[in-house]
């Protein structure tokens, strides 16, 4: 007896507790004394015993083992008062706040990460030796990145109620500059030349804040392996890194790198051979490697070669192939034979696809983009697929997704996808400035998820100084299973062209349209169209470009009286799309080719055909830099003719450009033809018979020409620009596609290929030269500026800055704009 009590308390001594051995004995009660935050239920839980059962000492030391490890305790004490049994704990602190201060390279939220990812959270208990290995970790990420003279301590303070707060203090100090970087035994190429392949650099001039001269373990790290792949790309096989050292000074201010480099010789691919089951495909994977012999080793092509057999096998279900490049060195005539060994493992299927993060969109709405289909064998090109059509939905932010195995199934996959949605509804509002039109507004509502179906519905009431409108649309895209889309819009209109920068006119519009869209592949869509419009012209300033056109259908009897059009248009169009994303795009390319035509029994006979297209070419891997080339072209005429004059383009229909969705930088509907006045020159005659002057005119080659200075369109257009998307200033790089910078250059013209110059031949000089103002044939517009566009809870919004680069007579700048709910 006395030998199990001597064990039991050394046992007991050893995990810093106390306990009064005892015989066996039948617990009557058991007590736990000190419970302040953890009530008695929970703590009687992880007590292995129950009032009845025969207690001995190892049963009691195996109850306190338990207690700790439950983590609600940091002492625990067991007495024993006849046959009850008495626990005396205390209980663990608990975390009431914590706090950081001088951390600057770390932010609060990725260090509140870092903490929760070690249960050191508010609300839960405090482990002592938990922090103490956090103090150390950061210290030694600070030593990773330079920082050798860094600080971080925890401070724990007490507070009433067996609470703690714990305070984060850092010490950063200044990453340790490189004084020096040298190779040794390297003889085909010179230090500078491997120095300016690097990212860390030393002794960079005042002027390069780019330069990355501040030492890092993991750049170091980098740059050996591009040195290293430097050499392998140009056939030297064998090159090796003898050593690294890394010398500190003193004040720990300082390092001095060396290399120590073999570089070996060049090595000649000698021929090339497959080994392994190669799932059938030998011919093709033999006839898609690029390695060749007789040419250098190429460390680069190898890997290239290996991932594209890869990729290959896993388009047809072998999800985890290996391959593996096997050199075979033949030293005497430095030449290398690679053997590629592929091992396709097993053809694995798709179990079930998975989606998180669709709060709004319904299931069924992410299934039906789906390439990739459950059951089917997993392709890597149909998941990617799936992806890429799951992010141009403009409801969707990002799009993510993870391949899963099945425990104890080593054929079978989840594929787990995990979006993020944006604002599918926008509230589209816009305030413009400029020097004629001063201060716009117009406001609209568009919701492009509506309920979650991924159905499109519009209904807007816009307002601004020359404009109000009413329109009602909705879009289902997957009318049917196959993804035939069905569309229809109703809109009321009234145009005030005047207060547009036009020449003056009133049209008010109404109509009715229905589409109806077939895909053609996966990037390609046909869609026709029919609808109904309705115009009303009132208050008309008739002009020489329309003069025969008002004469043609206005009333000599009722000159006031207005005009009015009922058409009936048939259109056609198709898209091509293979944007990454819906919003925001960062690559891929998109096009239109449009075509509309009234038909025959319309009041007037016209056609319109325009391309639209777009094209993003990313300059980063990460594609945080993109370059964004965008075109556009349009031409419309009349076909037809009424009483012997050929049909034209109504004026109503022309094409405009200037403001924020054409040519930034000018105001709305300025750039193109202006109207041009023809009157005759009148002389003054003898006086009548009731005393009064009378006048006769001249000949038409007398005639006074004025041109306005309001723009009226015209039937061609052409439009181009260029946008350079950089990472926005000062921004995290989480709301990099919910964000987004760039500089852009616009450029274009309008005109009017049916107005000629020569019917004005008989002009005087004087009044010809007038004409010079009314078109800018062979004169493209151009500015530049700076457009900043954001997602918000409302829609997309932007704010940009543009200036016209080459200001002529007459030309009406917009110095400033800002647009809410357009996006260009």
């Amino acid at each position: 007896m006395i030998i199990k009590k001597l064990a039991l308390a050394v046992l007991l001594g050893s995990l810093g507790t106390s306990v009064q051995a005892a015989d066996d004995f039948q617990v009557d009660n058991i007590q736990v004394k000190g419970l302040q935050r953890v009530a008695l239920g929970a703590a009687l839980t992880h007590i292995p015993f129950n009032v009845g059962d025969n207690l001995n000492d190892f049963r009691v030391s195996q109850s306190i083992k338990a207690l700790y490890k439950s983590g609600h305790f940091s002492d625990v004490v067991v007495s024993r008062d006849g046959n009850t049994i008495i626990y005396r704990v205390q209980e663990r602190s608990t975390i009431s706040a914590i706090t950081f201060d001088g951390n600057k390279d770390l932010k609060d939220e990725q260090l509140t990460e870092s903490l929760d990812g070690s249960d050191i959270r508010v609300g839960e208990t405090l482990d002592m030796t938990v922090i103490s290995g956090i103090e150390v970790g950061l210290e030694n990420f600070y030593h990773s990145v330079g920082k050798y003279n860094a600080d971080v301590k925890a401070k724990v303070t007490h507070l009433p109620r067996n609470r703690v707060n714990i305070d984060f203090a850092f010490e950063e100090g200044d990453a340790a500059a490189i004084e020096q970087i040298n190779i040794v035994g390297n003889e085909k190429f010179s230090d500078a030349e491997l120095l300016e392949r690097i990212e860390l650099t030393y002794d960079s001039p005042w002027w390069d804040f780019m330069a990355q001269d501040r030492y890092q373990k993991q750049t170091l790290q980098g740059d050996m392996e591009t040195i290293k792949s430097y050499y392998l790309d140009r056939g030297y096989l064998q090159y090796k890194v003898d050593s690294t050292q890394v010398s500190m000074t003193p004040d720990k201010k300082a390092v001095y790198i060396s290399l120590n480099v073999t570089e070996g010789d060049i090595y000649t691919v000698s021929g090339v051979d497959f080994i392994g089951d190669m799932a059938g495909f030998e011919d093709t994977i033999r006839a898609i490697t690029p390695i060749r012999a007789e040419e250098l080793y190429n460390g680069a092509l190898v890997t290239y070669s290996e991932e594209l057999i890869s990729k290959f096998l896993g388009r047809y279900g072998y999800a985890y192939p290996k391959v593996v490049t096997i050199p075979e060195i033949d030293e005497d005539n430095k030449t290398v034979k690679l053997v590629l060994s592929v091992d396709p493992g097993k053809r694995v299927y798709v179990n079930r696809i998975n989606f998180k993060g669709n709060h709004v969109t319904a299931e069924h709405v992410l299934r039906r983009e789906m390439r990739q289909m459950e059951g089917a064998w997993l392709s890597n090109d149909l998941v990617e697929g799936s992806k890429a059509w799951l992010q141009r939905l403009p409801y969707m932010e990002t799009v993510e997704f993870e391949t899963n195995q099945l425990p104890g199934e080593d054929d079978l996959v989840n594929i787990d996808f995990e979006v993020k949605e944006q604002p599918s509804g926008s509230f589209t509002a816009g305030i413009g400035y400029g020097s004629t039109t001063q201060l716009s507004l117009n406001a609209g509502i568009q919701q492009n998820n509506f309920l979650g179906t991924g159905n499109r519905l519009g209904f807007s009431i816009n307002t601004s100084s020359y404009s109000k409108s009413a329109n009602v649309s909705y879009t289902d895209p997957y009318f049917t299973v196959d993804g035939v889309s069905l569309g229809g819009n109703i809109f009321y209109q009234e145009f005030d062209a005047g207060n547009a920068n036009l020449v003056e006119y009133n049209n008010k519009t109404y109509g009715v349209g229905m589409t109806l869209g077939f895909p053609i592949n996966e990037y390609v869509r046909l869609t026709f169209g029919l609808g109904y419009k309705n115009n009303g012209i009132t208050r008309l300033e008739t002009y020489e470009q329309i003069q025969k056109f008002y004469e043609l259908y206005s009333d000599p009897d009722d000159p006031d009286g207005g005009l009015n059009f009922e058409n009936f248009d048939m259109n056609i169009s198709l898209s091509r799309s293979t944007l990454n994303r819906g919003t925001f795009p960062s690559d891929g390319s998109q096009q239109s080719l449009s075509y509309k035509m009234t038909t025959p029994n319309s009041d007037v006979n016209y056609f319109k055909i325009n391309l639209d297209t777009k094209w993003y070419f990313p300059i980063t891997r990460d594609q945080s830099w993109t370059v964004l080339a965008k075109f556009q072209l349009g031409y419309g005429n009349g076909y037809g003719s009424i009483e012997g004059n050929d049909q034209i383009l109504p004026f109503w229909e022309n094409f405009r450009a200037g403001g924020s969705g054409t040519l930034r930088g000018f105001e709305s509907n300025t750039v193109g033809p202006r109207a041009i006045y023809r009157r005759p020159t009148t002389i003054s005659g003898t006086p009548d018979s009731v005393d009064s002057d009378s006048g006769c005119c001249l000949g038409t080659d007398h005639d006074f020409i004025q041109t306005s200075k309001r723009s009226v369109g015209g039937n061609a257009i052409a439009l181009a620009g260029l946008e350079l998307i950089v990472p926005t200033p000062f921004l995290d790089e989480g709301y990099s596609n919910s964000v987004r910078t760039s500089f852009f250059i616009d450029a274009g013209n309008v005109w009017d290929t049916e107005f000629s110059l020569d019917d004005y031949d008989t002009l005087a000089d004087i009044e010809l030269a007038k004409l010079a103002d009314y078109s800018d044939v062979g004169r493209f517009r151009a500015s530049a500026g700076l457009s900043l566009q954001w997602l918000s809870p409302m829609g997309p919004m932007v704010f940009s800055f543009a200036k016209t680069l080459k200001e002529e007579e007459g030309d009406d700048t917009e110095f400033f704009s800002f647009n809410i709910g357009q996006t260009f």
